[in-house]
Formats: C-alpha cells, structure tokens, sequence
C-alpha cells in the first residue's frame, strides 16, 4: 500500500473509533495514549486469529510442515534428529508441537503426525511405522550393584512402569516369570521420565529400543539380558495423515526421511 492509502484507512479507523489514535506533527505520525492501548489489544487479538489459522489450514502455509507427535518420541527420537532433516531440505519451516494421547487427534492441526497407537476414529488415515522392540534398562551401575545377571533378579530391583504398549506384568507373562515380585514399583506417565528415572539409577525401565538409543550408545543404560527371547516386539507408532491430506512434496520427503532414518536404525 503506498503512504497515502495508510494514511486514509488511518483517517477511516479513527472516524469510526470517534478518537484520535495518531499526534501529527511535521509529517510525522506518533501514537497517542489511547493508541498504544488499541494497539496492544488489536495486535493480541490479530495474533490469536493468526495462530487459529494456522493451526486450521497448516497446509496452506507455504513452506511450513506441521508436524505433531507423541511427547516421548518428539523429545527422545524426533527432536534431536530434525536438524538433519532441515539441512537436507532448505526453505521448510518445521512447526513440531507434541499430542497427549490418541485423542487429541480430534482437535489437531497437523499435515503428518506419528502416534503412539493407532488414533480411535476412523477418519484419520493411518499407516503403521515402526515395530517397536521393547525389553528392560537400566543404568550400569545399578546392574552391577544388583547383580542383575538372570530375569529372577529382577526382584531385587524397582520396577520402573510407564504409558507404553507393554506393561511389566505383560512382559514378564510373555517370557515366561509372571510369578515374579519386585521388590518395589514406580509408575511413571511418560517415557521420557521413565528412561530419565534409570538413568538417575532409581530402577529397571521396560523400554524401546529406539527410544533409549541414545541413552545406550552414551553408556548411561545397558540392556539387560540379551537375546532374542527376552525381547517383545508389537507395532505401536503409526503414521497419520489428516482427513483429505494432500500429499505435497515436503510432507513425502519427510515421511522418506523417517523411514528411512528409523530403517537405518534397526540395522545397527
């Protein structure tokens, strides 16, 4: 707009307002009293219709890529990793915010979301992402204190619980010692507390592989008992896209990014 187009719609506002919201002088426009107030609480109010847009239509939003997902995948595997996906994508803006549980989907804006457990309602197309290998954690130190060298060893540790697709109990059945008693539990509402907890040497986690890599790899948890039939697998992350999703070509290079991200990762 050129100067004199602010300038009339200026003249418009305040004629409706019945106020002056500008001191003129010398060719200069400085704001009144009142109009620093107006100014302050239209500029709020501008920023919640902005925000509500985007998050109704994140699809419209050039260059951006809205992504959301379960808290525990977004800190311990997500987060981390996105600055490689940004390097090889220049020019997509990433917009990651974190989903409670497979209800919030009903509220979401997002154009690709990854969830823990496949989302309730019909309407979202979900596909499975990741088999998840889940068996039990625990700081080295606490290992070698315990002794933990055999599953009956475990009823000399605290069992560490979290929000995940196994529980202990489940895990002890599916190998064979649900008859064990630990000596004390602890129950967590989010891995990302629950590993953290481990780490600190407050007990034995029964954990993702793929979310305590990190942890692992830096020596501060050892898996426990190695081999194949200590180890559970299910599939419990999913891939989701919103109803009518259109498959644009940053949200396909970022489900080949983590694919193949997550892919590589199982080889190790």
């Amino acid at each position: 707009m050129t100067p004199s187009a602010v300038s009339h719609q200026i003249q418009q506002l305040e004629d409706f307002l019945g106020i002056s919201l500008f001191q003129r002088h010398a060719g200069r426009a400085v704001l009144t009293n009142t109009g620093q107030a107006y100014a302050r609480e239209i500029g709020h109010a501008l920023g919640l219709i902005a925000e509500a847009t985007r998050r109704a239509a994140p699809q419209s939003q050039t260059g951006h890529l809205v992504i959301a997902s379960g808290p525990s995948f977004a800190a311990k595997w997500l987060q981390p990793r996105l600055p490689q996906f940004l390097a090889a994508n220049p020019g997509v803006k990433v917009r990651l915010s974190t989903l409670s549980d497979r209800g919030d989907f009903d509220n979401a804006r997002f154009d690709i979301a990854i969830s823990y457990g496949r989302p309730a309602s019909p309407q979202w197309h979900a596909e499975p992402l990741l088999i998840e290998r889940l068996r039990p954690y625990c700081s080295p130190q606490l290992a070698e204190a315990l002794g933990l060298k055999t599953v009956e060893d475990l009823a000399r540790a605290t069992l560490i619980h979290s929000v995940n697709a196994l529980t202990w109990a489940e895990y002890l059945r599916t190998i064979g010692h649900d008859g064990l008693r630990p000596v004390n539990e602890l129950w967590l509402d989010r891995s990302t507390m629950a590993i953290d907890a481990a780490v600190a040497g407050m007990g034995v986690v029964l954990e993702s592989e793929l979310l305590t890599a990190r942890e692992v790899h830096d020596g501060k948890l050892v898996p426990l008992y190695e081999g194949a039939s200590l180890q559970v697998e299910t599939t419990s992350y999913f891939l989701v896209k919103p109803p009518g999703y259109r498959h644009g070509t940053r949200i396909a290079a970022f489900e080949k990014w983590l694919r193949n991200g997550i892919a590589a990762e199982r080889k190790v």
